[in-house]
């Protein structure tokens, strides 16, 4: 984890996205959210997202995440759009959140559900939105009935409880949550804002490790991720999906 941490350290994002896309999943439900919402964000990391809610909304948002260099560049970054009066984060797990009921206008999870489950967070973190609030969340999905077995092998290794949108919109629809919309991320938001900077990131500290063999595994790894997507186009994919309480 300490090398993890390392490598992801001053990037601008921990999981594929973009501020359109953040934008456009808001755009949904914008018009039936209060003036000044009250949002959550679960599991901002450096909180690019954290910014545009809040740039956007007008409202406060609670930033959440348990690796406090994250929140570190959140600051820095709210600060620098002139949004950190309206931005409070918090160092907390997102298994050990103790917000009162009904708190939120807003529940936002961009790539960061998965460290809780789908289906689980789904069910446990409802009692936090108000009644008609909504929820903006990202999930990694299979795009096709048919991956390939490099896709496949991975994917079961690293995420096996890895879903289809459509077995993801099903368990929306049991939950008795109201989907307002879903949309699959455009492949530049994985390569802009996420395995780009990754990438970079790796070559440098190649150069830096390159007779360490713990260095050399932990970095194999993040490369062999980006090479999965290179060569597996259009398998899978994060689905923003947008859902009313």
């Amino acid at each position: 984890m300490h090398l993890f941490l390392q490598i992801h350290r001053d990037l601008p994002r921990e999981a594929p996205g973009s501020s359109e896309s953040t934008l456009k999943a808001l755009a949904m439900i914008q018009s039936e959210l209060p003036p000044s919402p009250s949002i959550l964000d679960v599991g901002c990391g450096p909180g690019a997202q954290t910014v545009d809610l809040a740039k956007a909304t007008g409202g406060r948002v609670t930033a959440l995440d348990i690796h406090g260099p994250f929140l570190d560049d959140l600051r820095r970054r709210s600060r620098a759009a002139g949004v950190a009066e309206r931005i409070e984060p918090v160092q907390e797990s997102m298994f050990a959140m103790e917000f009162l009921d009904a708190s939120f206008d807003l529940l936002w999870a961009e790539g960061s559900i998965y460290i809780f489950g789908f289906e689980r967070g789904l069910v446990e973190w409802r009692h936090l939105l108000k009644s008609g609030g909504c929820f903006g969340l990202s999930e990694l999905c299979w795009l096709t009935k048919n991956p390939p077995a490099r896709a496949r092998d991975f994917w079961e290794e690293q995420y096996p409880q890895m879903r289809s949108v459509d077995e993801s919109l099903r368990i929306i629809r049991d939950l008795e949550y109201t989907l307002v919309g879903h949309f699959t991320l455009p492949e530049r938001d994985w390569w802009e804002g996420y395995y780009g900077p990754l990438e970079k990131r790796i070559a440098e500290l190649r150069s830096e490790h390159p007779d360490d063999p713990q260095w050399h595994e932990a970095l194999a790894a993040e490369q062999e991720e980006i090479e999965l997507l290179r060569a597996c186009p259009g398998t899978y994919g994060y689905e923003f999906f947008v859902v009313r309480n």
